[in-house]
């Protein structure tokens, strides 16, 4: 699926109108849907793919957005502003979140 996009809201909306509907957060274990009102914790999620994003003013306004499928079939995106490493989430949601070179 890997696409490239001029910007993480194309990005955004792209993705949306391909079912990736769910509004994803991180927290502690793992991840959250405030609208759903569900919670998954890292071994309940799958990222499918990852898009990193600068900021065309500072290169260190770095964003990635994430792909996500829950085992309980939520498809949806989170978008970290800082990348996996910045809160204090948990060893596996930073693996989760780890970007391949």
């Amino acid at each position: 699926m890997k696409n490239t996009y001029s910007s993480l809201s194309k990005a955004i909306e792209d993705l949306k109108d391909k079912g990736y509907d769910t509004d994803f957060n991180l927290v502690d274990d793992g991840i959250e849907s405030k609208h759903l009102k569900k919670t998954w914790n890292a071994g309940q999620i799958e990222v499918e793919d990852a898009f990193r994003f600068e900021g065309m003013t500072n290169p260190g306004d770095n964003s990635v957005l994430y792909l996500i499928n829950t085992h309980s079939g939520e498809k949806g995106l989170l978008v970290d502003a800082y990348g996996a490493y910045s809160g204090q989430i948990s060893q596996e949601m930073i693996q989760k979140l780890k970007i391949e070179h």
